[in-house]
């Protein structure tokens, strides 16, 4: 069976669970073999093994951590060199789509960027997106080359299959262009103690209808309770309400969790591009000829200020 380049992306050692994603994807169209660059990258074996990966390729060096992206897209062109894959799949995050595209245009492949689903074909991998706004759904594959496609984080549920995980060293020459972007400083973000949300299995969002910085506290409450992560509408952080990191549409992140609420959001098509491809969306919104409304599956028209307080209260009732 031919082999499959996944992309490690990990914290000193710690596999993110889009990575866990893509060996559950890589399963599908080949023998995943994952490349673990930098810091804890030989810590990574146990998490990989556990889902999949039949070989580690590690290597450590302090080029990953100084310089920007190019000692990574180093180190995936000398695997790719070493294992002839089929396929190679990247996180979908800004830098895994920059390694990803440095990559293709190397090696002269195509390649699909924010696949959201990965079948295998009789002339090569089929990816599903989503495009166009999330107007429509496509179907591609690549004409040319080895496919390079980097998947959207909750595009599959992780699914554990243990396999072999040998560690192998990796052999790296970095090119000249790899310590062109040197990093000068580090600024540790601030924890919310809330999930990343690009990475969210839960999304609750608010809109216009918060009414203000200060109403976001209704918002937050009803994240916490289910564990999720914070998003907002472009007016929301537009007038200041929210940080831009939070935004959530077509200028924001694109998400697609499991389970995406809407609070006092309208559903303008620049917000829908953002997180259309949620698996179940419910919206809260007193205009019932809202736009939000055509695409839920689950809506309620009242005033958010009524309803989200007391979904909250029933959450943590039932949570006891």
């Amino acid at each position: 069976m031919a082999e499959v380049l996944v992309y490690v992306d990990h914290v000193d050692g710690a596999v993110r669970k889009p990575t866990l994603e893509l060996l559950t994807l890589a399963r599908r169209i080949g023998e995943p073999v994952a490349v673990a660059l930098g810091n804890g990258a030989a810590d990574t074996a146990a998490a990989l093994a556990e889902h999949g990966a039949v070989k580690v390729l590690t290597h450590e060096a302090a080029e990953y951590a100084d310089y920007l992206v190019v000692p990574k897209v180093d180190a995936l062109q000398a695997a790719y060199d070493a294992v002839s894959p089929a396929a190679v799949l990247v996180p979908s995050s800004a830098e895994g789509k920059e390694i990803a595209a440095r990559l293709a245009l190397r090696i002269g492949s195509g390649i699909i960027t924010d696949a959201i689903d990965l079948e295998a074909g009789d002339e090569g991998p089929v990816a599903t997106q989503s495009v166009f706004a999330a107007a429509f759904t496509t179907k591609s594959r690549i004409a040319k080359g080895t496919p390079v496609i980097t998947v959207k984080p909750n595009s599959a549920a992780v699914e554990a299959a243990p396999a072999a995980g040998a560690v192998e060293a990796l052999a790296v020459t970095f090119s000249a262009q790899a310590t062109g972007t040197k990093v000068t400083a580090r600024t540790p973000r601030e924890s919310t103690g809330r999930p990343e949300l690009t990475e969210a299995a839960i999304v609750v969002s608010g809109g216009r209808g918060v009414n203000g910085a200060e109403n976001f506290a209704i918002i937050e409450a009803l994240a916490d309770s289910l564990g999720a992560a914070v998003g907002a509408s472009r007016a929301a952080v537009d007038a200041g309400w929210y940080p831009h990191t939070n935004q959530v549409g077509q200028t924001g992140k694109s998400v697609s969790p499991q389970l995406y609420i809407a609070n006092g959001i309208s559903g303008a098509i620049q917000h829908r591009a953002g997180m259309q491809t949620s698996k179940t969306i419910v919206a809260v919104n007193k205009d019932a000829e809202a736009p939000i409304f055509d695409l839920v599956d689950y809506g309620v028209v009242g005033d958010l200020f009524d309803v989200v307080p007391q979904l909250t209260e029933e959450i943590k009732t039932r949570k006891g």
